[in-house]
């Protein structure tokens, strides 16, 4: 019987999403490092919250990706 392989993580998706409990993809909001003075608290406010990646290729593609983000809720073990 031959080997079994480990698939490789694409370590920059894993940082990118998250799945949630009932295995939603979700993903954070761009624009929150820098030029944000003139940004209203209000916009700010509203970056900090998560949206689930609708487009279901999308989705697919990122489970491709990270084939283990579903397994650990944060960062892999070492």
């Amino acid at each position: 019987m031959g080997k079994k392989y480990k698939l490789k993580t694409h370590k920059s998706t894993v940082k990118r999403f998250k799945v949630t409990g009932s295995g939603m993809v979700v993903r954070t909001k761009g624009g929150k490092s820098h030029f944000r003075r003139r940004t209203s608290k209000r916009v700010k406010r509203l970056l900090s919250k998560t949206l689930a990646v609708t487009n279901k290729k999308e989705a697919k593609r990122i489970r491709m990706l990270a084939p283990y983000l579903a397994k650990y809720k944060t960062h892999p073990p070492a």
